[in-house]
């Protein structure tokens, strides 16, 4: 069994209508990350990333970044246990 874990994740910063949440869903798919992303209407983006460790502690740092556009000014991260995410979507 791998060592999967979850990591929720809320992004502020200029981070909406920079194509953060595109970015995030496809550095996702590329590092074998499952979950969601999602704008929140206070600016921040939402994001859940489930999967081996390694992966999700890179999503995390990445997010730090995020797409080339954005202005990223805190990352908050809580780790949690899988809850069984498949895939990786942008909610709407």
């Amino acid at each position: 069994m791998d060592d999967r874990t979850r990591a929720h994740v809320f992004v502020s910063g200029t981070v909406q209508g920079v194509y953060y949440r595109a970015n995030t869903r496809d550095t996702a798919t590329e590092k074998g990350v499952d979950g969601w992303v999602r704008n929140l209407p206070d600016g921040r983006v939402e994001a859940v990333f489930e999967g081996p460790e390694d992966a999700v502690e890179a999503m995390v740092e990445w997010c730090h970044d995020g797409s080339p556009a954005a202005r990223v000014e805190d990352v908050e991260a809580e780790f949690e246990e899988p809850q069984g995410e498949e895939g990786f979507e942008i909610r709407y």
